[in-house]
């Protein structure tokens, strides 16, 4: 049976690298009916939503071989959320939806859901790949991007640090070789990034006082900065 299991990949890439755009674009223009800002806003609203949808099916049409297993769909689905979550940033920031709304908080939450479930069905399936972990590392940075601007609004643009430390450090891979060497395996990096999405999505449920939400956002900054710090150097020394 184990020698079946890599068949578990979906060849109907097609529709997937319409549906990622497709099904964003709908729920992003939905969203933005719904609020009815102006037309410029709303506009603008819709193209940040189709951003990350735009770039994960480029990374689609760039995959060689052409197929879709079943772990990436998941990540796919987190893809089209997070749209939907950067049109919500646009809207929160243009003045014309509250900073912390329920809806909003669910949609969150069921990203970040996605987000343990596709690797579990990749390990479950035996379908893990160097594209699929790859899509799946870049969907969730782009997730915290679009989270930690969304919460800023609330508690300050500090929290954005969260979101673009993970760029800052591809950034300084340009100049220093040694930091793009393999990461050595880790379960508290994996713990450590897991906590920036649990954090951020408490930030964003009206429950919870903001100043609360911001020692916990402060705890989640200062554990990413740790673990980024202890990679660099352990990059470096093995450079």
């Amino acid at each position: 049976m184990s020698a079946q299991v890599p068949t578990a990949r979906l060849r109907g890439a097609g529709v997937l690298e319409w549906a990622v755009v497709l099904l964003p674009l709908a729920l992003c223009v939905g969203l933005v009916t719904r609020v009815s800002p102006g037309v410029g806003v709303g506009v603008l609203a819709v193209a940040a939503g189709l951003v990350v949808p735009v770039v994960a099916t480029a990374a689609l049409l760039r995959r060689r071989p052409a197929a879709v297993s079943p772990p990436d769909v998941v990540t796919l689905a987190r893809v089209a959320l997070t749209g939907v979550v950067a049109t919500a940033a646009v809207l929160v920031l243009a003045g014309q939806l509250p900073a912390r709304t329920w809806p909003v908080a669910v949609v969150v939450g069921a990203a970040l859901l996605l987000d343990a479930v596709d690797g579990w069905l990749a390990r479950a399936t035996g379908t893990a790949s160097p594209a699929g972990a790859r899509l799946d590392m870049e969907s969730d940075a782009a997730l915290l991007l679009v989270l930690s601007v969304l919460v800023s609004v609330t508690l300050g643009w500090w929290v954005v640090a969260i979101g673009a430390m993970r760029y800052v450090f591809v950034a300084a891979s340009w100049v220093r070789p040694a930091l793009r060497g393999e990461l050595t395996p880790s379960l508290a990096r994996r713990t450590v990034a897991a906590l920036q999405g649990i954090a951020l999505l408490l930030a964003l449920v009206p429950a919870i006082p903001p100043p609360w939400a911001a020692v916990g956002v402060v705890l989640a900054l200062l554990a990413l900065l740790a673990s980024f710090v202890r990679d660099v150097v352990d990059l470096e020394v093995r450079g």
